[in-house]
């Protein structure tokens, strides 16, 4: 059997952690007259006190410089992401908005996992800590993918990614102890790029709440908003700053890293961000010509919305600055295609991701040369570097694998009843983590408080098995990975 000491030690430290961030939104109802405080104080003392107890009754298990075992590792992602929006989900039931126990799941998951959907309405009107909160959940929940996709997943060799095991970090044996150095080099980027988005944001006119909540939600590729019309409440020039920073917050981190050490080259050189910045403004660039042929709209302004919803969409983020179900069928294509490509590897983005479509692309290339050349020795090669077989069967089966789930999430929600089109949307937004969902059923701010209770759960599932790569959380369903 596996000992869960280690898991329970560490995700206890975890869960006692986000309590004592509950402290920030607390503060802020309670200094701007709220009495929502109170739910706040309350979450913050029950989470703190069950993170607490978890971890000390598990620390007997734990040695100085002793690491995590494959396995563990395993049980350890899927845990946090579990138990984090669980205890995260205690504000929204304790006081505003005074969610049933369904919706504050959703919202939880959906903040953490950094998907975006909501299902509350009247945001504009809900306490600002409670906004907040929000915030910093899709923040967490982008800075913990981030650690995971960069420590664990080529460790646990999901998808493909064990490619980048040699130049991210060699963890194996050794998780815990190399972990705290890399997290210390990635949270200092991450604080930093929050800072300068919240920044931009307020120097354009944003108030001071709304820019550190959106800045909050655009570095995590969250898409959470204190507004019900989300980036259409804001002047313009909010936009093209949120196209920047949803661009760099769904590039690889570990370029950043790079970076701040004085070498700028493995940036651009990254097959990834070439290709991610390419096939955005192929498809901005194709939406915007479709809405001035067909709209006759002016040009800047075509360029405009379509640059911002689509790299929106792209990213994962799911702002929304226009009603995207106006655009008309040619756009509504491109965000499904764009929305299941998603971000970078070791980036807050979501969906599939670029890597795997560079991938798989070389790997039909190279099938189809050697039909033609049988006895030539041809091989697929990125970055320079072949890769192997594995990584090739990885990518194929994590293919496989998303569109059998995201087949069988939109048929589940189908059979609650939904319409297809909100069905497959539903699917959509949540297993590869975007935020908009389409059709009759979505209310007229984008929420899916209108679903039955059965699809939100759904759906809850379908985020987190969609945010955790797949692999990492089917893995703990079959037998054998529970014996010895």
């Amino acid at each position: 059997m596996i000992d869960l000491r280690p898991v329970g030690y560490i995700i206890g430290l975890l869960v006692a952690t986000l309590g004592a961030m509950m402290l920030f939104p607390m503060a802020l109802d309670y200094f701007s007259g709220s009495p929502n405080w109170k739910s706040f104080l309350e979450a913050s003392v029950l989470t703190c006190l069950m993170g607490a107890l978890l971890s000390l009754s598990c620390a007997n298990a734990t040695q100085k410089g002793q690491g995590i075992t494959l396995r563990q590792s395993f049980v350890l992602t899927t845990g946090t992401w579990v138990a984090l929006p669980a205890f995260g989900a205690l504000p929204f039931m304790f006081g505003e908005p005074g969610a049933t126990l369904t919706n504050a799941v959703f919202e939880a998951v959906s903040g953490m996992t950094t998907t975006g959907t909501t299902v509350f309405e009247g945001l504009d009107a809900l306490p600002p800590g409670v906004n907040l909160w929000r915030g910093i959940l899709q923040w967490l929940g982008g800075l913990g993918i981030v650690i995971v996709a960069l420590i664990f997943l080529p460790v646990m060799k999901v998808g493909g990614m064990q490619f980048f095991r040699s130049e991210g970090f060699d963890t194996l044996g050794k998780i815990l102890p190399r972990a705290l150095d890399i997290s210390s080099a990635l949270i200092q980027i991450y604080i930093a790029l929050t800072i300068a988005c919240a920044a931009a944001y307020f120097a354009l006119g944003m108030s001071g709440f709304d820019a550190v909540v959106h800045a909050l939600t655009t570095v995590s590729t969250g898409g959470f908003s204190s507004s019900d019309a989300s980036f259409g409440k804001f002047v313009h020039s909010m936009e093209l700053v949120a196209i920047v920073f949803m661009l760099l917050a769904s590039m690889p981190f570990i370029r950043f890293v790079q970076a701040t050490q004085g070498d700028l080259k493995p940036l651009w050189r990254d097959p990834q961000v070439r290709a991610y910045v390419r096939w955005n403004a192929y498809a901005a660039l194709a939406v915007t010509a479709y809405e001035m042929y067909n709209f006759d709209r002016p040009f800047v302004q075509s360029l405009r919305e379509s640059s911002f919803n689509i790299v929106s969409t792209f990213s994962g983020t799911g702002f929304a600055s226009v009603d995207l179900s106006t655009w008309g069928p040619f756009p509504f294509v491109i965000l499904i295609m764009v929305g299941l490509i998603g971000g970078c590897t070791s980036s807050t983005g979501c969906s599939v991701k670029v890597f795997r479509y560079l991938i798989l692309l070389e790997a039909i290339k190279v099938q189809i040369r050697r039909l033609h050349s049988p006895s030539a020795m041809l091989e697929v090669r990125y970055e320079g570097r072949r890769v192997g077989d594995d990584v090739i069967n990885s990518v194929i089966v994590f293919f496989t694998l998303f569109i059998l789930t995201f087949g069988v999430v939109a048929v589940a929600l189908s059979l609650t009843g939904l319409e297809t089109r909100t069905a497959f949307t539903g699917a959509w937004t949540a297993v590869a983590n975007i935020g908009p969902a389409f059709g009759t059923e979505v209310g007229p701010t984008g929420a899916v408080d209108g679903f039955p209770a059965l699809a939100r759960w759904i759906m809850i599932l379908g985020m987190l098995v969609g945010r955790l790569e797949l692999l990492s959380v089917y893995v703990l369903f079959m037998a054998r990975f529970w014996r010895n």
